[in-house]
């Protein structure tokens, strides 16, 4: 391979659990598992780069050339809506974007619905498709405060386990979408590399059928 492939992980435990299907399809870094700080790993023989980002920050790499291939979350690529290829669910970092809203929770059609949430592009979709009018209240902490202060009647994020709005008295009303992580793919370079990429799409692919 004479193409080095550059590939964008999320930091953070789902990142390690994509580069351990990454190595065992094939594209191994051992460099990458040694205790630092490093951001950047290279592996020649293998023909790949990793590099460490943010999570949210992996569908900018990518569609920026950059990175030609990177693993977001469903729900960054549905409020970001960058322009990339979506190759595959990789079945992993499984939740949900849900409505959460105060035990007992009445919604009034008859007034504006309050809508805190980081997700704003997401909810408003969601609210749009109902036909709904919402006042939406982007909020870049801790949403589940919102609706117990008084600042909204309901929250839209990503749920887990649940135990948080448990916790805060709340529950979840409704599930906006499943959220997973994706592999994705620079256009231009799904074009040009198409031979490695498709490669390790495929090698994942057989993996998840495997576990699945």
């Amino acid at each position: 391979m004479n193409k080095m492939l550059n590939v964008a992980l999320p930091k953070g435990r789902l990142g390690e659990k994509v580069y351990a299907m990454f190595a065992k399809a094939g594209f191994p870094c051992p460099s990458i598992l040694e205790p630092n700080r490093k951001l950047i790993f290279e592996n020649p023989e293998a023909g790949v780069r990793y590099f460490w980002v943010k999570p949210s920050d992996v569908p900018i790499y990518v569609e920026r050339g950059v990175a030609d291939i990177g693993v977001a979350g469903k729900d960054i690529l549905l409020e970001y809506r960058p322009d990339v290829y979506e190759l595959l669910d990789l079945d992993i970092g499984k939740c949900r974007m849900a409505v959460a809203a105060p035990k007992g929770f009445y919604d009034d059609p008859r007034r504006t619905l309050r809508v805190a949430t980081k997700f704003s592009n997401i909810a408003r979709g969601y609210y749009a498709s109902l036909g709904r009018d919402i006042d939406i209240i982007h909020l870049n902490g801790s949403i589940e405060i919102a609706p117990i202060m008084g600042l909204s009647d309901v929250i839209v994020d990503i749920v887990e386990t649940g135990t948080t709005l448990k916790e805060n008295d709340l529950e979840v009303i409704a599930t906006v979408v499943p959220i997973s992580a994706r592999l994705i793919a620079n256009k231009a370079s799904f074009k040009f590399k198409n031979e490695q990429i498709e490669q390790i799409a495929k090698s994942i692919a057989t993996g998840t059928e495997a576990k699945a």
